[in-house]
């Protein structure tokens, strides 16, 4: 078996490398002078397991394509068997038509990794479970929830409650409470008087409480400030973020501190400073199981 790294991912390639204990491969990537990628693996691939670690974030397109590019020239130099594993998969948000002519992107990129050459496909915290279903090829969705879990529970927070965004996110919030045999919820929406409407934890307390806000993807942070300024509000000791897919610009990040949280706590599945927990142990442990 051998890893190679995508330029979107070079940390979590070598992370996976180690806990398989296998060699890893860093290609030749670059552009002409037109822009064009250019993409070459220097390596004997034939009749080997390729591992391709690339994730899809920001610039998405030229992630994609890269990614297409490196399971292109795998399955060309004899690879037996390649595994695309892409942490974090774009288009979750195109998966159906919402007006005539709408090009569906989840369902053209789902074909385009199989295309270009992927036997399977190995992502983490999947937003949307339907795309799943525009895979022909052997498809696996892991969790990194109880990673995210067990970090927490290091911090040693003082009567801690995880909090979920919204009803939908109830599972996710219950296995990160799970490491820590805490206390979870989640938010939901009340209508006070016909123009105001407030936002508190369904069923608990929060008052001198750690809170936890848990969710699967953080990008404009909007949801998470107006949160953070409820919670404080009804006198929460410290305020957490935790997600999985820190999609986040720094000036978005600054915004989420400043509202009041403590810090935020994110994987590498997106390489990003606040990615403080790796997904390469249930990457590297779903490969070794053979899924």
């Amino acid at each position: 078996m051998i890893i190679i790294a995508g330029s979107a991912s070079p940390k979590l390639a070598s992370r996976v490398a180690k806990q398989l204990k296998c060699p890893i491969l860093n290609p030749e990537i670059k552009r002409f002078p037109d822009g064009e990628l250019y993409v070459r693996l220097d390596a004997k691939l034939e009749g080997k397991h390729v591992v391709i670690v690339q994730s899809t974030h920001h610039p998405q397109n030229d992630n994609l394509i890269e990614l297409f590019l490196l399971l292109d020239a795998a399955k060309d130099l004899g690879a037996r068997h390649v595994t695309a594993t892409v942490p974090y998969l774009i288009s979750s948000r195109q998966d159906k038509l919402f007006k005539p002519g709408e090009s569906t992107g989840t369902h053209t990129i789902c074909k385009l990794i199989e295309h270009a050459g992927a036997d399977d496909f190995l992502t983490v915290d999947m937003q949307n479970d339907r795309v799943i279903q525009n895979f022909s090829i052997p498809t696996y969705n892991l969790t990194a929830t109880s990673l995210l879990g067990q970090y927490l529970d290091k911090l040693k927070l003082q009567d801690p409650v995880i909090l979920g965004i919204d009803q939908g996110s109830l599972e996710r919030v219950r296995r990160v409470a799970a490491e820590l045999n805490a206390n979870y919820d989640y938010l939901v929406k009340r209508k006070v008087t016909q123009k105001k409407i407030t936002t508190q934890p369904k069923h608990l307390e929060v008052a001198k409480r750690d809170v936890v806000l848990v969710d699967d993807i953080i990008s404009t942070g909007g949801n998470i400030i107006e949160a953070t300024r409820i919670l404080r509000r009804q006198r929460a000791r410290k305020i957490y973020v935790a997600c999985t897919h820190p999609a986040v610009t720094e000036d978005t990040l600054q915004k989420i501190l400043k509202a009041g949280v403590q810090s935020v706590i994110a994987t590498d599945t997106i390489e990003h400073r606040t990615s403080l927990v790796s997904v390469a142990p249930i990457i590297a442990g779903a490969i070794q199981q053979g899924f």
